[in-house]
């Protein structure tokens, strides 16, 4: 991170909010795997709290077994209704929960992203204060062995001004002649946060559903299909969140290797 954005972190106090529901269809009550020793939903807050710019971390469920789950690690949990379409309408009502104010930074960690690095999280912050905009995510190169065209890694397309211009479960940009080198601007998968002002919070869940994010499944389509601005910020994130079983393998096995428990 550059120094500036060490200041713009240094002063800001975000709330960080993981929504966590059983209902996943890929991989059913994922944010309760436990094969580490802790759910994967403790992971993600563990997490989160180590970013610099979060001074809270609350996880909204609609599931009382993920509050037992959590008890033993004394988390803060809310509970949130059960019939949320996505997890932003869920963080909407948790914030109102919480009483959190129309100017508080909110930040949306997806309870699939145990490897959420808090780097990553500053970076989004620094980059909703410093655009302006309605909210922040960030997005990250390809790792090596990652394949951009897994429809489970979703791609950040970026302008130059920094906004998102699309996010979509395709490979793309397509390289339209990679005899002439590698492409001028190389896909970047989406890393699963969000950065969002209060107010904001407020709005999105008065939007109505967009064709786009009912063809790819993506939740963030909603803001740009409505004109809202989305700010991208871009730094170096190593794994993709869980969508998958087999991912959760992958992860269980990265985690047993570090010798962390």
């Amino acid at each position: 991170m550059t120094g500036a954005g060490r200041a713009l972190v240094s002063g800001m106090h975000a709330v960080a909010i993981i929504p966590a529901r059983l209902g996943s269809t890929r991989f059913p009550e994922k944010v309760l795997a436990a094969r580490t020793g802790k759910p994967l939903v403790q992971h993600v807050a563990e997490a989160a709290s180590g970013a610099r710019s979060v001074r809270r971390v609350v996880v909204a469920t609609d599931s009382e077994r993920v509050v037992e789950a959590l008890r033993p690690y004394g988390t803060e949990v809310v509970m949130t209704g059960a019939e949320h379409p996505n997890g932003t309408s869920r963080l909407a009502e948790a914030a109102a929960q919480l009483g959190l104010g129309r100017d508080e930074i909110v930040v949306n960690v997806q309870g699939d992203e145990p490897e959420a690095a808090a780097e990553i999280i500053d970076l989004a912050v620094s980059e909703l204060v410093r655009s302006g905009a309605e909210v922040a995510t960030a997005a990250s190169p390809f790792a090596e062995g990652e394949d951009p065209s897994d429809p489970n890694i979703v791609k950040a397309i970026v302008g130059q001004n920094g906004l998102a211009l699309y996010f979509t479960r395709a490979r793309a940009p397509f390289h339209r002649d990679p005899r002439s080198g590698p492409p001028p601007s190389p896909p970047l998968k989406h890393v699963g946060l969000y950065v969002y002002r209060g107010w904001f919070l407020e709005r999105y869940v008065t939007l109505a559903p967009t064709p786009l994010e009912r063809t790819e499944m993506l939740e963030q389509l909603r803001i740009i299909e409505h004109g809202h601005r989305i700010a991208v910020a871009i730094g170096s994130s190593p794994w993709t969140g869980i969508d998958t079983p087999a991912q959760y393998d992958a992860f269980v096995t990265r985690y047993l290797a570090s010798g962390r428990r």
